[in-house]
C-alpha cells in the first residue's frame, strides 16, 4: 500500500444516495480474487446509460449511504483500480468505508453540503494530515478515526501493521523455532 498524504487533481461526481456494492461491482465480476483488473466492470451496468460519464479523476464525490449492501472488497477493488485515490460523501456504508481505507483508498465524510461544492468547484485537494479538503478558496476540516489516519499515512495494511508492531517478537519465533526443529533439506530424489 502506498502511503497517502495529499490527493489533490479534478473532481468526479457521482450524483446518486445509496449506491449499493452491486451497482458498484456487479456480482457477475467476483470470479477473481486479484485486485486489479476490477475498474473496466465498474458501475457496469450505468456506463451502458446514454450520457454516463464518469472520468477517472483523483477524487470522486458521491451521494449518502455510499457503498451500502453486500460486504464485498471487489467494489473498493474496482473503484481504485479504475482511478479513484479518494471518495468524499455525507456517508458510507460501514464495511464499505472499513474495506476501503484496508486498502489504501480514502474515503472522508463532508456535509452534504459541502459535497456538493466540491463536486461543482471540480478541482480539490484532500491533506489527510491536516485534516482538511481545499477547493474554491476553502478549507474544511474533517474527521476521521486516528488509527485509520495512521496507517493510511504510514501506507500500512493489516499485515504492515502487524509486522510494524511485532517484528522483534517475529524475527525471534522464528530464531527459536529453527533451533527447536532445523530445516531438513528437501530432495527430489526418490
Amino acid at each position: 500500500m502506498q502511503p497517502i498524504e495529499i490527493i489533490s487533481g479534478p473532481v468526479s461526481h457521482l450524483d446518486r444516495a445509496n449506491v449499493d456494492t452491486d451497482q458498484i461491482m456487479p456480482k457477475q465480476f467476483l470470479k477473481r480474487v486479484e485486485r486489479t483488473g476490477f475498474g473496466e466492470f465498474l458501475f457496469y451496468d450505468w456506463a451502458k446509460e446514454p450520457g454516463w460519464d464518469l472520468p477517472s479523476n483523483p477524487i470522486l464525490v458521491v451521494g449518502e449511504n455510499f457503498g451500502c449492501g453486500s460486504s464485498r472488497e471487489h467494489a473498493p477493488w474496482g473503484l481504485q483500480d479504475y482511478g479513484f485515490q479518494a471518495i468524499v460523501a455525507p456517508s458510507f456504508a460501514d464495511i464499505f468505508y472499513s474495506n476501503c481505507t484496508k486498502i489504501g483508498l480514502l474515503v472522508l465524510t463532508l456535509s452534504a453540503e459541502d459535497c456538493s461544492a466540491l463536486a461543482r468547484a471540480g478541482q480539490g485537494e484532500i491533506d489527510l494530515r491536516a485534516q482538511e479538503v481545499r477547493f474554491a478558496g476553502r478549507e474544511v476540516a474533517f474527521e476521521i478515526d486516528h488509527e485509520i489516519r495512521r496507517r493510511l499515512l504510514g501506507g500500512l495494511d493489516d499485515i504492515g501493521v502487524t509486522l510494524g508492531e511485532h517484528e522483534a517478537e517475529i524475527a525471534g519465533y522464528e530464531r527459536n523455532r529453527r533451533e527447536r526443529s532445523p530445516l531438513i533439506p528437501v530432495t527430489t530424489e526418490l
